[in-house]
C-alpha cells in the first residue's frame, strides 16, 4: 500500500516563557523527525507585543510550512502533544492568551476548509492577526487563505505596527 501523497500545512509558532527560539528550535526539530511529518522552511522570527492579555512579556512568534501525509486532526495531535513535551500547559486553570513556553496553531491545510470540534480550519482568527500573517507572508506570499483570500491582502488589512523582525 502506497503512502499518501504529502500536502502543505503552516503552522504558527511562539511563545515568552524562557528561551523561546532554543524551544522553537528543538520542537520545530522534533516535528520534522516525526514520520509524516517534513518542515520546508520557517519564517524569521518576530518579537511581538503581547495580544489578549497584555500584562506580560513580549512574545516571539514565526511561522513554519510544513509536508505532511497526516490528516489534519493527526496534524493538530501532534502539534499539541509537541507543546505539551516543551512544558506548556492548557490545563483548565491555564489563562487563554497567558504566558507559555511553546504555542503551536495550525493555520492552514493545504486548501481544507473544516469545522469539527476542536480543529476549525483554517485557523478561524488568522485574519485578524498580524503576528501570525506577517511571517506567514514571508514564507508563503502567495497563499490564499480559504474563504479569506490571499494572504498579503490579509496583511494589508491589519495593524502590524509594534511587530519587530529580530536576529
Amino acid at each position: 500500500m502506497t503512502s499518501p501523497a504529502p500536502l502543505p500545512a503552516w503552522v504558527a509558532f511562539g511563545g515568552n516563557l524562557g528561551d523561546v527560539r532554543a524551544t522553537v528550535a528543538a520542537a520545530l526539530a522534533a516535528l520534522d523527525a516525526h514520520p509524516g511529518i517534513r518542515v520546508l522552511g520557517r519564517s524569521r522570527f518576530y518579537r511581538t507585543p503581547a495580544w489578549g492579555v497584555t500584562d506580560q512579556p513580549d512574545f516571539i512568534n514565526g511561522v513554519v510550512a510544513l509536508d505532511t501525509t497526516l490528516s489534519p486532526r493527526e496534524l493538530l495531535d501532534v502539534l499539541l502533544a509537541t507543546e505539551l513535551a516543551f512544558g506548556r500547559d492548557r490545563g483548565d486553570d491555564a489563562p487563554r492568551w497567558g504566558p507559555r513556553t511553546l504555542d503551536l496553531d495550525l493555520l492552514a491545510y493545504a486548501d481544507r476548509v473544516l469545522d469539527e470540534p476542536g480543529l476549525c480550519l483554517p485557523h478561524p482568527r488568522l485574519h485578524e492577526r498580524a503576528f501570525v500573517l506577517v511571517p506567514l507572508a514571508e514564507i508563503a506570499p502567495a497563499l490564499t487563505v480559504p474563504g479569506r483570500g490571499p494572504v498579503a491582502g490579509l496583511l494589508a488589512a491589519v495593524d502590524a505596527a509594534g511587530i519587530e523582525a529580530i536576529p
